[in-house]
């Protein structure tokens, strides 16, 4: 197996020589030059360790293989699985500190006060016009995937916030491949905040009678106050171009940012903003009043998101440029707009 060893590949990447524990643990923040910095640190130094315990474990996985061809490719591939990992680490390393740069060094401790919150979804004290939570809206969207979210006539209490619940399905063939249960508050300044999710993610396989989904991973799923998960907006009652901000804060499980690129759009006045756009959507919706946000997650470095938000409707449109993938609305039960909607 091949052994950088992760203690080296901490030497060469930060550029200085761990304390021992106790001491790092208390003097990391310094080292590192504040809380943010010190965040990304750790969790690249976890990041690596998780590597090297995933490469100890594929190995003795090879080592029960009796064909010495197949341990061979076995060991080979577990290597390779080694290297892309430390890759990865230093990736989300790089992706952690530019956020850094965006956040600033600051601690991410957001004030989550019950008294801030509307807890009556039926009588909202400013509803957001680009995130509206009226119980019952229903959203359909189509192109890379086929999706369907519903605000259901449910609440969950979160730390004391009343927290409205939406049903997110994601289909493919028309099997379900992922159902979550978002949980989403309403602040009375108009901010909608992310409060947590409960998702499952399923798969077919080929020769199962019947063919029906079977559950492989609830990663992702957090909750705001539980194991040190903190949620974060999903979106602001009054958006300024260049405001960022953290939609989850769950480590090393959800680490979704967002940065308003524009609150201004409409189709035909940016080139790139255009792009992958459907024309007679865009027209349909926006009037130079819609939002444009741009989305990422620390833990897939690269991973790029554009979302368009109409007002009164809320996103219509998702957009993967690196990928090429879209997804935008195809149906809505809550605007008459949606009847004229374009399909994919």
């Amino acid at each position: 197996m091949r052994r950088i060893g992760f203690v080296m590949l901490l030497l060469m990447t930060l550029g200085a020589v761990p304390a021992e524990a106790g001491d790092r643990r208390h003097g990391s923040e310094a080292a590192s030059g504040g809380p943010c910095s010190a965040t990304a640190a750790t969790l690249f130094e976890g990041c690596g360790l998780q590597v090297e315990a995933d490469a100890e474990l594929a190995e003795a996985i090879c080592i029960n293989i009796s064909d010495a061809a197949e341990r061979a490719e076995c060991l080979a591939e577990a290597d390779a699985a080694e290297e892309e990992g430390e890759d990865h680490c230093l990736a989300q390393l790089a992706g952690r500190r530019q956020a850094c740069v965006l956040f600033g060094e600051g601690r991410y401790d957001p004030d989550f006060d019950p008294a801030d919150f509307d807890s009556d979804f039926t009588r909202l004290t400013r509803p957001n016009r680009y995130f509206p939570l009226t119980i019952g809206n229903r959203w359909e969207y189509g192109g890379s995937e086929e999706v369907v979210v519903q605000v259901l006539n449910e609440t969950k209490n979160i730390e004391g916030v009343t927290c409205i619940v939406a049903r997110d399905t994601v289909s493919e063939d028309g099997m379900v491949t992922e159902d979550t249960n978002d949980w989403f508050a309403q602040k009375k300044n108009g901010d909608v905040l992310y409060c947590g999710e409960s998702t499952a993610e399923f798969e077919t396989f080929p020769g199962d009678r019947p063919m029906k989904p079977e559950l492989v991973t609830t990663d992702g799923s957090f909750k705001w106050g539980r194991d040190g998960d903190k949620g974060g907006v999903i979106f602001l009652g009054s958006p300024h171009p260049g405001d960022a901000y953290h939609e989850e804060f769950s480590l090393e499980n959800a680490e979704d940012i967002a940065q308003v690129v524009t609150t201004t759009y409409a189709y035909g006045n940016d080139r790139d903003l255009d792009r992958l756009v459907p024309r007679a959507l865009a027209r349909l919706l926006c009037a130079g009043d819609c939002v444009v946000t741009r989305n990422s997650s620390l833990l897939e470095p690269g991973s790029i998101e554009l979302k368009y938000y109409a007002p009164g409707i809320g996103v219509f449109l998702e957009v993967h440029p690196n990928s090429k993938s879209v997804l935008q609305l195809v149906g809505c039960n809550f605007d008459p707009r949606c009847a004229s909607l374009p399909q994919p």
